[in-house]
Parts: C-alpha cells; structure tokens; sequence
C-alpha cells in the first residue's frame, strides 16, 4: 500500500489481515477492519481477545508479523512515526505524573510535543473539558473520573487527528461514564475519529459502528442496527419462578442456542424460530411468562462468544 498522507480519505483505518504472536501464541490473526472519518468505531470484547494489541498495532506501537494497512493515510509498517504524531493514544492505566497538578501535567504534555504555547494550550483544554476548578490539584488525588478526565485532555490537547481510547472507563462511576461519553461525541461532531474499546453494552450503542474480537479474529463489524439483524437470532424473555433450574434444562433443549440471565428473567435465543416456539410452549409452567422479545446487542455478543473458539485451549 502506498501512502497518501496530505489526502482526505474517508476511511481513516484500513487494515488487512494483521496478525501477531507473542512467544508462539497467536493473539491477533488475519484482522482486517476500517473506520471511517469523524465516527466513534466501538472495538469490543472479552479480556484477552486481542483488542490492545490491534489497537497498539494501528498507531504505531507494535509491528504486525504478517498484513497490511494505512493509517491516517501512513503505512503502519514504514511510516510509524508520523501515525505517532498524528495519534492520541489513551491507555487503561492512568499514565500522567501524580504528584503534578492538572494544570502542570497538561503543560508539561505541551512541552513534550512541541507545542508553541504550552501554558495556553493547557488553559484552553482545561476551559473545554471542565477541569477548571480542580486545575491546581495534584493528580494523585483526583477521583477515577477526573484522572480520565484529565488523560483525555492530554490525549487531545496536541489536536490529534485520531483518538484511541483502550477501556477508557473502567472503574469509573456510571455518572462519570455518561460525561466521558459526551464529550468523546463532541470530539467526533468537531470531525474527530475515536476507535474505544470498552466492555459496556451501553457504551457500544452509543457508538456509530462496532466491531467484535474474539481470541484474536474479528467476528463482526457494522452498526449496531445490522450486527443484530445479521445474528438472525430469535428471543424469548421469561420471567417467573425457578428460573436458574430452568436455565440449566433449556441449556440441552433442541432449538436453544442461548440462555442468560438478565436481571430476574432469562433470555433464551436460537436462530430456528419454529423450535424455539416449541420450547416455550413445552416449558410453559404455572409461574412463568415467555414473551416474544427482540434480540438485544448483548444476546448477539454472548451467541458470539458461545460459538468462539478460545485460541488458549
């Protein structure tokens, strides 16, 4: 692929089949995946799947073994060093100095990229992202949602043309979550592009597109609306009495495919309607209510993981 760095492609990530190992073990295999410009591209699941490594990949961090990709319009393999300069990179870990203030950290940030006034462009992001009644306070003391806060401001303040965002919201206050994600749609209608990954349902709806990873290969990816049509799933909800011993029955009846535990009722899925409609009328009991339901954007993610093949066993 050749580079094409002052152009304004629509798609900001173009990959084709990344794959990498670590001692061996393969973590990511034959990945391939586009954002688009200006979008929030959710990249989700479970731990270990192989959604760090991808992301480190993209910007720069590590090299693929095998595959291609632009990113930014960069080769990811030749041109890392300008994806870097171009790319604000949020870790999982909060990574700024805790015993600098907010405001000392986010100047220092300046200084790190060579920006022409740090001292301005620490106010500026300070002003934006609501930090400036805490601007003096040492980072060491600030709660989990201001040091997240605090690190997307310094992802930010260099004017990055990317955003990558690794689980930006774990361990913070559901309140928390709700600002973040506020402000990362704010990024994106300034014409921004975000690819987070996260662990919330929640979190990935309220993104443009998604994609799903499981042990190192991307299962799916599109919209939330086609993800869930393209599951083709079948959904019943049913509530009542002794769900969990009807839980482990339906798990060995014909047609199911899926059975979880949401709150105090079951989701029981399958993709062959007509035999799941005999499952709830075989299991009909006084007590319980089976209710048609549509399929949910975690019923999908858990079929999904079902039918994965974990590359650790």
């Amino acid at each position: 692929m050749s580079a094409a760095p002052n152009g304004q492609s629509d798609i900001v990530i173009d990959v084709r089949n990344l794959s990498k190992s670590f001692d061996g073990k393969v973590v990511v295999e034959n990945l391939s995946m586009q954002v688009r410009r200006g979008r929030i591209h959710g990249f989700l699941g479970p731990n270990g799947s192989g959604k760090t490594t991808t992301i480190r990949m993209l910007c720069g961090l590590l090299t693929p073994d095998s595959g291609t990709g632009l990113c930014l319009g960069y080769d990811i393999l030749t041109e890392q060093t300008e994806i870097k300069r171009r790319t604000g990179y949020m870790t999982q870990r909060f990574s700024l100095y805790s015993d600098l203030t907010i405001r000392e950290n986010l100047e220092f940030i300046g200084r790190v990229f060579g920006l022409p006034d740090p001292a301005s462009s620490a106010s500026e992001t300070i002003e934006k992202l609501g930090l400036g009644g805490r601007k003096d306070q040492l980072a060491g003391e600030l709660s989990g949602g201001w040091k997240q806060r605090l690190a997307l401001g310094a992802c930010i303040m260099p004017k990055p043309e990317l955003l990558l965002l690794d689980e930006p919201t774990a361990g913070v206050d559901p309140k928390a979550r709700r600002d973040f994600w506020d402000e990362i749609h704010g990024l994106a209608r300034d014409g921004l592009t975000v690819l987070v990954s996260t662990h919330y349902m929640d979190e990935a709806e309220r993104c443009h597109e998604i994609a799903y990873i499981a042990y190192g290969h991307l299962l799916v990816q599109g919209t939330v609306k086609e993800i869930v049509a393209g599951a083709k799933l079948s959904t019943y909800t049913v509530t009542g009495d002794d769900l969990g011993d009807l839980a482990e029955k339906l798990k060995a009846a014909p047609g199911v495919e899926m059975v979880a535990p949401f709150g105090a009722s079951l989701h029981v899925a399958g993709r062959d309607g007509a035999a799941l409609d005999r499952v709830a009328t075989d299991f009909q009991a006084e007590g319980r209510v089976w209710t048609r339901d549509e399929p949910s954007l975690e019923d999908v993610f858990i079929d999904l993981m079902t039918r994965a093949q974990d590359n650790y066993q």
